[in-house]
């Protein structure tokens, strides 16, 4: 009972610093944004509020300015299942990228966060 309270503390700790800190949104032309939130329509970031990789990734995500729909799989069962059904595992964060008719799951925080640098970066 005690850990999982320091956990629970520890974790809104990291989503407060997470705020106070978060970085500035990158300044895009409106086309050029138009174009990224467009291809952004095709992505979903499976997540824990709580969890510092994806606390990590999410700030990659405001900063790069990057709206991508954030799915709950701690407190959602409906994300949660799908994460399990079709990702193949409860592991977040993890990335949904539907592109061309094909569904990938990409997991790891520095995988993603590459990606999402490589795709969106100005």
């Amino acid at each position: 009972m005690i850990v999982k309270a320091l956990r629970v503390g520890l974790g809104q700790l990291i989503v407060f610093g997470d705020w106070i800190s978060r970085p500035a949104k990158l300044k895009r032309e409106p086309a050029t944004q138009a174009l990224v939130e467009q291809q952004a329509k095709g992505l979903s970031l499976y997540q824990f509020h709580a969890c510092p990789f994806c606390v990590k990734t999410r700030r990659t995500l405001h900063r790069l300015n990057v709206p991508v729909a954030l799915r709950d799989a701690k407190n959602n069962e409906q994300d949660r299942q799908a994460l399990l059904n079709e990702g193949g595992k409860i592991k977040v964060p993890c990335l949904r990228i539907e592109e061309d008719g094909k569904t990938t799951w990409m997991y790891e925080s520095k995988v993603i966060i590459d990606y999402l640098n490589k795709r969106f970066a100005a």
